[in-house]
């Protein structure tokens, strides 16, 4: 009788939308070597190739801020087309360079039934004032894994960071949070969070491993923006078991191997 051999767990890894255009191939074959070895589960943000696409995405007014000093991109049902017009642009180049090499590749898009969201935040700060507004942002609240499943080594899910609300109306959502969502569900022991910063920096200084409640510290107290959105999807996802989160630009092995960037870990 054989046995059963069970897969690798997989690596979750987010791709910063600001950085995937300064990914060289050698990046890309990084990647891939690891792919060969351990399942991929990729999710892509957006921000930069959104920008390009019309210029009011790169003004202030498409930046809400809540009562609570959370940022959020102003998201109508045509923001929502114009994310998933730039995301199959996007979602070709990847598939093809992993394809090149040797991966093989799906895109799955978060709201055809894979990512959850909650209701959306309404009170939003404008001219200085709380006003309410649609917003179709939602947190999010579960993941399927059912669709990934080919979980294999060679293989690589690209997930859209898109989700569905209880409404059925399709809904932004944080893609860090998302991808530590999906890291949790699939059983991921580490998530890897590409970004255009090397490391963690606290007063200036970079940060090689920091433990988990040390980093929440920080993210309440100091962190802003997008380090801030990261620091909480670390922490989201060692509570859903991912042994440890990395965030950093270097290739995805130099980080997995601590070389570089900032490991964050439970203890």
């Amino acid at each position: 009788m054989s046995e059963t051999t069970t897969p690798p767990a997989p690596t979750a890894v987010k791709l910063g939308g600001s950085c995937l255009d300064n990914l060289d191939g050698a990046w890309w074959d990084d990647l891939a070597r690891h792919g060969q070895e351990r399942p991929l589960i990729l999710v892509h943000g957006w921000s930069k190739p959104l920008k390009r696409l019309h210029p009011r995405y790169s003004e202030p007014s498409a930046i809400l801020r809540d009562r609570y000093g959370n940022q959020s991109r102003w998201t109508t049902p045509e923001v929502i087309d114009d994310i998933k017009t730039v995301s199959a642009e996007l979602s070709e180049e990847v598939l093809g360079r992993l394809e090149q090499r040797g991966i093989t590749a799906e895109r799955l898009l978060g709201s055809d039934g894979v990512v959850n969201a909650g209701e959306g935040e309404r009170w939003w700060w404008q001219d200085k004032r709380l006003v309410e507004l649609e917003n179709l942002v939602g947190p999010i609240t579960g993941v399927n894994s059912a669709p990934l499943k080919n979980l294999q080594p060679g293989h690589a899910y690209l997930v859209t960071p898109l989700a569905r609300n209880t409404a059925g109306q399709e809904v932004n959502t944080d893609a860090d949070r998302a991808a530590s969502a999906l890291a949790g569900a699939t059983g991921a022991t580490d998530l890897v969070l590409v970004t255009d910063v090397a490391h963690l920096l606290i007063d200036g200084e970079p940060v090689h491993r920091i433990t988990a409640e040390a980093a929440a510290a920080f993210r309440d107290k100091g962190a802003t923006g997008g380090m801030r959105k990261k620091l909480r999807a670390a922490g989201e996802a060692l509570e859903r078991g991912v042994e440890r989160v990395i965030i950093g630009s270097a290739p995805v092995t130099d980080l997995l191997a601590a070389r570089t960037g900032t490991v964050i870990t439970r203890t």
